[in-house]
């Protein structure tokens, strides 16, 4: 099953007998919107979303409180599964997440159910303006759903795991290559990347419409950093949100990853962590 759907695709879905649950996971990086108030997802969403949307607040649904083990830690399980109930997931339905058309708030929720056990979850390739369909403003409540979350193994990576993946597989490092090479740190304590993780920002995923650039492409971009079905690979990027977004990426390439929650928030937090600088892995 493709883990992203069109828009034409998701309206013949919604229309069809077992139309999917739908998640809007509207968020935004910064806390401050264009005109210097602070980005409200719950407003976006009040404001018009496709209907039978329901929102998902990613800071407290889809994640634990800042702390030690990063800024987007993995949430508790229960209220994940309760925010995932709440928006009616049963184990099986099929579900879409979207966001505002960046795909990393919608790519960590496709992570967390992929995660947590759910066989059949996409995200709408382009976000919501991809969407040509009506919209509503009224707040929708579905049934309650029955999914509860089991985790799988093999998939969430820590910092020790990292470490290892980096010198024993390929770790990519989704973030902006300003960063990577330590030129810019405008959100951690230190700039630079974690010894033998290669360079991969997420932007270089999608087109210019935000929209993922076709498998056989990304495939190739991977391969060239020797991410490949043979080789054990790994994400990370700042608190785990835009490396899911690459972990998508990657699974539309056919080319399973494990991410780094953590991240390098939760890296940077230990000051004895080793940190690599310049635009190569060492």
């Amino acid at each position: 099953m493709n883990a992203i759907i069109s828009a034409s695709e998701l309206a013949d879905a919604l229309r069809s007998e077992r139309p999917p649950v739908l998640l809007d996971v509207r968020w935004q990086l910064s806390t401050a919107a264009a005109s210097g108030q602070p980005f409200d997802g719950r407003a976006a969403y009040a404001s018009g979303h496709i209907p039978g949307a329901v929102f998902v607040d990613l800071d407290r649904e889809l994640a634990s409180a800042p702390g030690p083990r990063g800024r987007h830690p993995l949430p508790d399980l229960d209220v994940f599964g309760a925010a995932m109930r709440r928006a009616g997931v049963s184990a099986g339905t099929p579900v879409v997440a979207y966001d505002g058309g960046i795909g990393w708030a919608a790519a960590r929720a496709w992570w967390l159910l992929r995660w947590t056990g759910h066989p059949d979850v996409r995200v709408l390739d382009g976000g919501l303006p991809a969407w040509d369909g009506p919209l509503e403003t009224e707040t929708s409540a579905p049934a309650e759903g029955d999914f509860v979350p089991k985790p799988t193994e093999g998939a969430v990576l820590d910092a020790d795991g990292a470490a290892a993946l980096a010198r024993s597989g390929v770790l990519l490092d989704a973030r902006a290559g300003e960063r990577y090479r330590g030129e810019v740190e405008p959100i951690d304590p230190v700039g630079g990347h974690i010894p033998g993780a290669l360079s991969a920002p997420t932007s270089d995923n999608v087109d210019a419409d935000g929209r993922f650039r076709p498998a056989a492409e990304l495939r190739a971009r991977f391969g060239e950093l020797g991410a490949t079905r043979d080789v054990p690979v790994g994400v990370y990027c700042g608190s785990g949100v835009s490396a899911a977004h690459e972990v998508l990426a990657l699974e539309v390439a056919g080319i399973p990853a494990a991410l780094y929650v953590g991240s390098w928030s939760e890296w940077t937090s230990d000051q004895e962590r080793p940190v690599a600088v310049g635009p190569g892995p060492q």
